[in-house]
């Protein structure tokens, strides 16, 4: 198949040409590198099947030949780099699926949305299903990466109800592995770095709250089988195991063999407490459920920055 994803740079993009590219697909990949990186597909270059556009999701696209799938995986993903750039990620979850959604109609191509699990925003239902509205501060400062999904999703729903459009839509739980970059500012990349560097961990608030964190050969592995199914309301990709971030701390503590100490910070506003999937519809629909275990993900990352991060000299 011949495949645009935008986004293609991006820690979750980059991985997802490299699984769609190995099973025979041409991949026109398009990047604006504002949280793209190009070390991410540089391994890439010259592969006769990819191409590489920098170019904004914004903006109409010309993606040069006719295509069977339009993967919208662009956005800032990491709040660091989303309240950073608040309007950029509202215009490209609103503006740029618009846009996209509307090249997929021209082409009579398939439409995929990477929505996230950041709709169900500080939930009061623990799990959370597909069928939960979500607790979303509509103003919160995390409204412009929140709401810019939840915009997404619904202008998506609604290609598919009245054009009849082939739309798939995944809501993705925090989710790590090689290639974050190391400023991402999520847990796990903060907490990685930190023990490496023998500085404190930080812990925001008391570190009661919980995540459920999945590696990223899952979720690229979820996403190839939504493609395949029929199936156009969203569904929850992630790790139903769920860990308290001092947990979480701890066992990164461990696994670096650190001697950093864990300090704690003041907790940002609508930070949520509890976040962990249910993922009935993906075993149902998809056969699909995650099989790296944390510790295992977690060593596969870590030796991952101690090559990036450690001067040869050091090592």
């Amino acid at each position: 198949m011949r495949v645009l994803l935008t986004g293609a740079a991006g820690f979750v993009g980059s991985h997802l040409c490299d699984r769609l590219l190995g099973r025979g697909d041409e991949v026109v990949g398009v990047d604006n590198f504002v949280t793209g990186r190009p070390a991410n597909v540089a391994h890439l270059q010259g592969h006769p099947r990819f191409h590489l556009l920098e170019r904004d999701a914004t903006q109409p696209l010309d993606p040069g030949g006719p295509l069977d799938w339009v993967l919208h995986f662009a956005s800032p993903a990491s709040p660091d780099k989303y309240l950073l750039r608040p309007v950029e990620t509202l215009r490209v979850n609103a503006e740029g699926t618009y846009h996209l959604l509307e090249l997929a109609r021209r082409q009579g191509a398939a439409f995929f949305l990477a929505s996230t699990s950041e709709v169900y925003g500080d939930p009061e239902v623990h799990p959370q299903d597909e069928t939960y509205w979500g607790h979303v501060n509509p103003v919160g400062p995390r409204s412009v990466y929140d709401e810019g999904k939840r915009y997404a999703e619904a202008l998506t729903m609604s290609y598919a109800r009245s054009l009849d459009a082939s739309v798939r839509i995944i809501r993705i739980f925090n989710t790590y592995g090689p290639r974050m970059d190391p400023a991402d500012g999520r847990v796990v990349t903060n907490f990685i770095t930190q023990a490496l560097a023998g500085r404190l961990l930080t812990v925001y608030g008391d570190g009661g709250q919980t995540r459920s964190l999945q590696y990223i050969d899952d979720l690229v592995d979820g996403i190839l089988r939504v493609m395949k199914a029929e199936w156009s309301t969203p569904i929850n990709l992630g790790n139903p195991e769920e860990y308290t971030i001092a947990e979480l701390a701890s066992l990164v503590v461990e696994l670096t063999g650190s001697s950093s100490r864990i300090a704690s910070m003041p907790l940002p506003m609508d930070d949520p407490r509890r976040r962990r999937p249910d993922i009935t519809t993906a075993r149902r629909i998809l056969g699909w459920e995650p099989r790296v275990p944390v510790r295992q993900g977690l060593s596969r990352t870590i030796a991952y920055y101690r090559e990036q991060l450690i001067p040869v000299a050091h090592r």
